[in-house]
């Protein structure tokens, strides 16, 4: 498999988001919202 400049955008999104996750203080929706968004990028790189 050929890694992309894509999968590396993606990657970064990802990073970006769970940090952002786990460093703040968020309320529960604002979680749920991100926890929605990782499981999307995790699926479409097949992780």
């Amino acid at each position: 498999m050929t890694y992309t400049c894509s999968d590396y955008r993606l990657e970064m999104v990802l990073l970006g988001i769970q940090r952002r996750l786990y460093e703040e203080e968020l309320p529960e929706d604002e979680k749920e919202r991100l926890l929605k968004e990782i499981q999307k990028i995790e699926a479409e790189m097949e992780m």
